[in-house]
């Protein structure tokens, strides 16, 4: 199994993609938490690989200093990118770009960025080694990145629901990549 773990809460005052906005307390609380159910139930990763995003290479540190595994930064498993509107407060998003804030479509690409199908297929394009990864690798990532594995693995329709599939900060999923599945487990 390959672990893919969302990383805790940041400041949700700024547009996420590729920010450089980090985890909040309540956040690295959330992920001490899911540490504490790995152990429970003897999920260890056996090395780690993490966006290098801040929020996720953040997420990434607090595992590997539990569990004393190095981890690897990757800009391959980087959330949707939203451009010019990466990491920039919701307040001044809104005020400059109104159009993107609201009513985007799986199609709609950000000034400079990218859209919600695009990362799809990105996605779609890194299956096959995802799915070649050793057992136990734990990827630390973001909610567009597993969403997307979601949609591709259940072949679902892509859409604009980002709550569909319960990738809530701190959660852990499994792919399995024998069977070409995935499931939340924490």
């Amino acid at each position: 199994m390959v672990y893919f773990l969302r990383h805790g809460l940041d400041d949700e005052n700024f547009v996420g993609g590729w920010s450089d906005v980090d985890l909040i307390d309540e956040g690295v609380k959330q992920v001490e938490k899911t540490i504490e159910i790995m152990d429970e139930n003897g999920i260890i990763p056996s090395s780690i690989i993490a966006s290098n995003v801040r929020r996720a290479e953040h997420t990434a540190k607090i595992v590997s200093e539990h569990f004393d595994v190095p981890y690897t930064l990757s800009d391959d498993f980087r959330e949707q990118s939203k451009g010019l509107l990466n990491g920039m407060s919701k307040i001044k998003a809104e005020e400059e770009y109104p159009e993107y804030m609201s009513g985007v479509s799986i199609d709609t690409v950000y000034p400079d960025g990218e859209s919600l199908k695009m990362l799809y297929e990105r996605m779609k394009k890194l299956l096959p080694y995802i799915a070649s990864l050793d057992d136990d690798t734990l990827i630390v990532t973001h909610r567009g990145v597993i969403n997307m594995l979601y949609f591709l693995l259940n072949d679902v329709p892509l859409d604009m629901d980002k709550k569909k599939f319960g990738v809530d900060h701190a959660s852990l999923h499994e792919l399995d990549g024998k069977k070409l599945s995935i499931r939340r487990v924490i």
